[in-house]
C-alpha cells in the first residue's frame, strides 16, 4: 500500500467524532454533579467543576442546567425517578398485596437508607436556611413524589376492596415512617452505618405484615 493509500485508509477510520446527545450529555452531568455535591457541599460546590468532571464546556453545562439549584434538583429527581420506576404497575401489578408491598418497601429502603441518600439529606438540613431552594426541592422532588406515588398504590388496593383504609395519605405517611424513621436517624447521628440489602429486605417484610394486620380488609361472613 503506496504513502497516499496510508493517508487515505487513516482518513477513513477517523471519521468524524460522535456527538452524543442531550440527554446522555445530561447524564454525565448529574453523575458529575452528584459527586460534586457530596464532596463540597452545596455552597461549596462549583458548577466549573461539574462541568469538568463531566467533560463539557460550561456554555453546555448552562444550557442544559441553567442555575445550580436546577443541578441540584436534577440529582434528586433522577435518583427518585428510578424508585418509581421500581414500584410501577408494570413491576408489581401481577404479585400478590403483600408480594407487592414488599417490594414497593424495599424500594422506598434502599431510596432514602443508602449512604448517598443520607448524605443529601444531611446536606439539605444543614444548608436549607441559607439557600432555601434546597428545602424545596428535595421536598417537591423527593419527599412529595414518592408519597404520593405510594398514596396512589394504597388508593388503588383500597378501591378494589383489599385494604381498609379511609385515608390513603395518612397511611401512606405512618407505612413510610414505620419502614425507614429509626435506621435513618441512628444513620444520621452517625450511631450505625447504614442498613444493608438484607436488613432493609427484612425490615420491608416486617413492615408490610404489620401494616397489613391493621388494613387488611376481612371477610364478611
Amino acid at each position: 500500500m503506496t504513502v497516499v493509500e496510508n493517508a487515505k485508509e487513516a482518513c477513513r477510520g477517523r471519521g468524524r467524532p460522535q456527538v452524543r446527545s442531550d440527554e446522555e450529555t445530561l447524564q454525565l452531568i448529574v453523575e458529575a454533579a452528584r459527586a460534586e455535591f457530596q464532596a463540597s457541599g452545596y455552597a461549596g460546590a462549583s458548577m466549573n467543576a461539574v462541568a469538568q468532571g463531566a467533560g463539557v464546556s460550561t456554555k453546555t453545562l448552562y444550557r442544559l442546567v441553567p442555575t445550580k439549584a436546577d443541578l441540584f434538583k436534577n440529582v434528586v429527581s433522577q435518583r427518585c425517578g428510578q424508585f418509581l420506576l421500581e414500584i410501577d404497575q408494570k413491576v408489581v401489578g401481577d404479585l400478590d398485596l403483600e408480594q407487592a408491598l414488599v417490594r414497593i418497601l424495599i424500594a422506598y429502603g434502599r431510596l432514602t437508607l443508602e449512604k448517598e441518600t443520607i448524605g443529601i439529606v444531611r446536606l439539605v438540613l444543614g444548608e436549607c436556611e441559607r439557600f432555601p431552594e434546597l428545602g424545596e426541592a428535595f421536598y417537591e422532588t423527593a419527599i412529595k413524589r414518592s408519597g404520593e406515588a405510594m398514596t396512589g398504590w394504597l388508593a388503588e388496593q383500597s378501591r378494589k376492596g383489599l385494604l381498609d383504609l379511609d385515608d390513603p395519605k395518612l397511611a401512606s405517611g405512618a407505612l413510610r415512617g414505620m419502614m425507614i424513621m429509626e435506621p435513618q436517624r441512628c444513620v444520621m447521628l452517625a450511631q450505625r452505618d447504614a442498613p444493608d440489602a438484607r436488613e432493609i429486605e427484612q425490615r420491608a417484610k416486617f413492615c408490610a405484615k404489620l401494616f397489613l394486620d391493621g388494613c387488611r380488609r376481612r371477610k364478611t361472613s
